[in-house]
């Protein structure tokens, strides 16, 4: 029979809630398993009589005999006509098991992790909020989106394609969205598509990672705007590549120091559309000089155009892509700006040579999107439906990023100037106080409101002290909420 501590054991084991949704007789049998595994009960040692143990643990005698039948078939208990059940011998196991209390492991320490996965570790990855609070950056709204037309259009594919939706799907993406996807960037971006050179991805996330670990070595150079997209430089910083910051100014990034003969790097990462986080559009003039330069030295360009789709003040400029004749240029997009996140459908424009090696590279990741979701989203994009839900929002974000704009002004003017961008779904402000960003940061967060630092995106955490606000996903009223309970919460910091 089991000693007392080891029937009350088991019996905690029945009773942890985490245990509530696994059936009687396999939380008996994780139980028992545990107790041989730590060698509380040794081998040879017998185990109660299956009708005793029920009655201890007030269960019927069918449950222990389906939790010791278990055991026995995972070779943890010998069962004895006759005699019983007991722990099997395992002679190899119980050998690994004589370790010393101070060699074995314990739950607090460090692992040993791979080089990557120790700086992919440090970096403390990318997190989005699940519920986003104003004034969480980069959110759409999602109450408006057309759910009902979504659901239709999502039963119309399930009606023609059926269980072929089931299947594997095509790793590059599946055809008809890929379709979309570059007729969709030609007419609005200006881009140099075809189906055939379109990957369809999780997220501009994912493709950023696929690009760092298909086509540099850990140790290669990249260059990178400063500031930058704090998970581009995650990716790349991941991979082992080594990140050369360049500076950023009204014009996008300074490409003089790319520009030096011999290059100091395989490729230059842009957000050329709408600089992150600054907002600057990249000049037409520096783009050419960029696309020469990688014809010139046979570099890669990794444009990311995340939100280029929400632009207040004319029409946005041309991609590289569509400007590059010497295909160098990647070009990066998302839907989960322009839609909604938990789509998790992002693309990549690849050059002509890169698109088998990166699709036989992606099938190692994930392998390949949810059909269903691909093939109603290019029924979305072919019936318009996409064209006319980005006008819209972009309507509402305008008029979003007006009442904010003039609720700064209004209630933060003591404490930030704002950097009123043309596009996009957040405002930059720089502090003006005495105030560190830090402090701010962390007092808005006391009362429910979250900023992006803006320091922190510099590659040595040295720019300018201040914070990114984002107001596509709050409604005027909500805006007006966040930003009266931010102005509160500065004056208490800075009275004290």
């Amino acid at each position: 029979m089991f000693r007392h501590s080891q029937l009350e054991s088991v019996k905690a084991w029945l009773a942890h809630p985490a245990h509530a949704t696994m059936p009687l007789h396999a939380r008996i049998q994780r139980a028992i398993r545990q107790l041989i595994l730590d060698g509380a009960i040794a081998p040879g040692k017998p185990l109660p009589a299956s009708r005793a143990l029920a009655m201890s643990l007030g269960v019927s005698r069918d449950t222990v005999e389906a939790g010791y039948a278990q055991l026995h078939a995972e070779g943890f208990i010998e069962r004895r006509v006759g005699s019983g059940s007991f722990v099997a011998e395992m002679t190899g196991f119980a050998a690994q098991r004589r370790v010393s209390p101070p060699d074995a492991f314990r739950g607090d320490q460090a692992p040993r992790l791979s080089q990557r996965g120790a700086a992919m570790f440090r970096s403390g990855g990318v997190r989005e909020m699940l519920s986003p609070r104003p004034f969480a950056p980069g959110v759409p709204e999602i109450r408006s989106f057309p759910l009902p037309l979504w659901e239709r259009l999502e039963r119309q594919v399930l009606k023609e394609v059926g269980t072929q939706a089931l299947h594997h799907g095509d790793p590059q993406g599946a055809e008809p969205l890929r379709r979309a996807i570059a007729d969709y960037v030609n007419l609005e971006r200006g881009a140099r598509a075809t189906a055939d050179r379109v990957m369809v991805l999780t997220s501009s996330q994912q493709a950023l990672s696929l690009c760092a670990t298909m086509l540099f070595d850990p140790g290669d150079p990249i260059f990178i705007e400063d500031p930058a997209y704090y998970g581009a430089r995650k990716a790349f910083e991941a991979a082992g590549l080594e990140c050369l910051p360049v500076r950023v100014d009204g014009q996008g990034i300074m490409v003089e120091q790319i520009m030096a003969d011999p290059p100091k790097a395989k490729a230059v990462f842009l957000t050329p559309s709408h600089q992150f986080p600054t907002g600057a559009t990249l000049t037409l003039d520096r783009r050419l000089a960029l696309i020469e330069w990688a014809a010139r030295h046979q570099a890669w360009i990794i444009e990311d155009d995340y939100d280029s789709e929400f632009h207040y003040a004319g029409k946005p400029t041309a991609c590289v892509q569509g400007l590059d004749p010497h295909d160098r240029t990647l070009y990066i997009g998302t839907f989960t700006k322009s839609l909604f996140p938990g789509l998790r459908i992002g693309y990549v424009v690849l050059p002509p040579q890169l698109v088998k090696p990166l699709t036989v590279g992606r099938t190692l990741l994930d392998g390949h999107n949810a059909s269903v979701a691909q093939l109603t989203l290019a029924r979305f994009m072919e019936g318009g439906h996409f064209g006319a839900h980005v006008r819209t929002m972009r309507g509402f974000y305008a008029e979003r990023l007006d009442v904010l704009t003039r609720l700064i002004r209004k209630h933060l003017s003591g404490f930030v100037e704002p950097q009123v961008p043309i596009g996009g779904l957040q405002i930059p402000c720089f502090l003006t106080g005495d105030l560190s960003e830090q402090k701010v940061i962390d007092a808005a967060r006391r009362v429910g409101v979250e900023l992006l630092g803006l320091s922190a995106l510099h590659a040595a955490g040295d720019g300018r002290a201040g914070f990114l606000m984002g107001f596509a996903a709050y409604t005027p009223d909500e805006i007006e909420v966040g930003v009266k309970k931010l102005a509160n919460a500065l004056r208490s910091v800075s009275a004290t």
